[in-house]
Formats: C-alpha cells, sequence, structure tokens
C-alpha cells in the first residue's frame, strides 16, 4: 500500500470517528496519527483531507445529495457517506491527483469497511460528480489533452 493509500485510510478513519462517535477533530487526528507510522508527506496528505473536507462539508453534501438517487445523506451508511465526502472532496480540491486514482482508493476503501454494495455504491456517486461537475470536467479535458 502506497504513502498515499495509507494517508487516504487514516484520513477515512479520522472522518468516520468525527462523524460517528461526535469525537473533536483534533482529537480525532492525535489519536488515529498518534498510532500509525506514516511519512510526514502521508501525515499532511491525511490532515488535508480531514480538514478540507470538514471545511466544505455542506458544499460536498450538496453536491453528493444530487446524485444518490433514492438516498439522502442521513440515510446513506456511515462508511460510505464518510469516503464519499471525502473523495469528493480531494476531486474537487486536490486536482493534481489524477480522478481515476481518487475514485479507485474510495472503491477500494469501501469494498474494505463498507457493504457488499459499497464499492458500487461509491462509484456510482462519484462517476456521476465527475460527469457532471464544470470544474472536473474541465480538469478532465486537460488530463485527455496532456495525453495526446
Amino acid at each position: 500500500m502506497g504513502k498515499r493509500s495509507r494517508a487516504r485510510e487514516r484520513a477515512f478513519q479520522i472522518l468516520f470517528q468525527i462523524d460517528v462517535g461526535c469525537i473533536d477533530a483534533g482529537e480525532a487526528i492525535k489519536n488515529t496519527l498518534g498510532e500509525t507510522q506514516l511519512s510526514e508527506e502521508a501525515r499532511n496528505f491525511a490532515i488535508a483531507l480531514v480538514q478540507g473536507t470538514l471545511k466544505h462539508i455542506h458544499e460536498l453534501d450538496e453536491l453528493i445529495a444530487k446524485h444518490a438517487r433514492g438516498w439522502t445523506i442521513e440515510r446513506m451508511v456511515n462508511v460510505d457517506r464518510t469516503i464519499i465526502r471525502m473523495a469528493a472532496y480531494e476531486l474537487l480540491y486536490h486536482t493534481e491527483v489524477p480522478y481515476k486514482v481518487t475514485i479507485n482508493e474510495a472503491v477500494e476503501l469501501a469494498k474494505k469497511y463498507g457493504t457488499e454494495d459499497s464499492g458500487l455504491f461509491v462509484n456510482g456517486i462519484l462517476g456521476g460528480i465527475i460527469k457532471t461537475s464544470d470544474r472536473l470536467k474541465e480538469k478532465n479535458q486537460e488530463a485527455e489533452f496532456r495525453r495526446r
């Protein structure tokens, strides 16, 4: 598992604690990152994912709700909701990361921590976000142009 994969997993664990356990963000970061060996770069990436997701949570929830047909944010499985929020934040604000990497990592987390259907659910919502977000359309067009 790569540095960023481990960082994403730790960020997910922190965000899950905050969401489900109503734990203070600083305490959740300290508890989770204090127990693990991450490089400084990976630690910083994990913290950036946590802080960014929390900072933009209302925007992310609105975006997710548009693509979660038949589901409200509150009805989603906690694991799925946390992973989708974090991945949506990464898609929108960490443009240096290819969107396929972000989605693949999110699906793998969903398969590991979620239900049997979590991977498909996470993939479907994130795929919808990519197809309809103007910011992501531009990012994808730039990536296609560079590949040519």
